[in-house]
């Protein structure tokens, strides 16, 4: 198994989430985060005043998939939030060794 890491843009969240419905994948978990690649943020205007906003809000979805499933899942992830411009986003893949269902203590070993 597979834990997919996507960082993306907010308004892309409910496409990402109806792409990875397609792929059957299992369940998400969505937050809010702060952060900021290339992009390096921007300046913005407060009360007359210009600021730089170097921390820009991002979503971060994650789910975990079985190996077989996680390049149908990147490319879906990459589909949907794509705009083609800079601060799309990015998707991480990391291993996963053993999940635990915290109810019934059942256990899914990789």
């Amino acid at each position: 198994m597979k834990l997919v890491k996507a960082i993306v843009r907010p308004n892309k969240v409910d496409a990402v989430k109806d792409a990875l419905a397609s792929c059957s994948a299992a369940g998400m978990t969505v937050s809010e985060v702060r952060g900021h690649g290339r992009q390096r943020g921007h300046s913005a205007m407060y009360r007359g005043r210009e600021y730089e906003v170097s921390l820009l809000p991002k979503m971060r979805i994650e789910t975990v998939v079985p190996d077989d499933m996680v390049e149908d899942v990147i490319e879906a992830i990459s589909e949907a939030a794509r705009t083609g411009e800079i601060g799309d986003g990015r998707v991480f893949v990391l291993p996963v060794e053993e999940s635990r269902n915290i109810r019934t203590g059942e256990r899914d070993v990789v």
